[in-house]
């Protein structure tokens, strides 16, 4: 699997995967994915999903720190199954969004955008061929 302009995986928000970011979605393994962050503090930082629960938060001990005053200390979790991943909100005050609309729990698809405060993470999972 190669990724080029024009997927709809790389044109994301009003952004496009550079070289290396689509490298590094090219070589996910089944059930991986990666969180890159397109908007907000730390953009173009990567965050790896490979367990099957992963969570994001300004609270240290967060496997994602987000170190902002727009993020709560326990502001989101990203749960596998299988090679399918979801995104829960976890009680945060300002809410978890997936292209831009204010979620629970969502199932993710290539190229959504999770907004957790200011950061906005695209996200994208590994296929077979990887």
């Amino acid at each position: 699997m190669s990724i080029a302009a024009g997927d709809p995986r790389v044109e994301t928000s009003d952004r496009q995967l550079n070289p290396v970011d689509a490298a590094a979605v090219d070589a996910l393994p089944v059930g991986h994915a990666l969180l890159v962050v397109q908007r907000g503090p730390g953009s173009g930082n990567r965050f790896l999903l490979d367990t099957d629960k992963v969570t994001a938060g300004r609270h240290p001990d967060s496997e994602i720190f987000l170190d902002d005053v727009t993020v709560s200390r326990r502001h989101a979790v990203f749960d596998r199954q299988g090679a399918t991943f979801t995104v829960s909100d976890v009680g945060s005050l300002n809410g978890t969004y997936v292209n831009r609309d204010r979620i629970d729990t969502v199932q993710l698809k290539d190229g959504d955008e999770v907004q957790v405060g200011k950061y906005r993470l695209v996200f994208f999972s590994g296929h077979e061929g990887a």
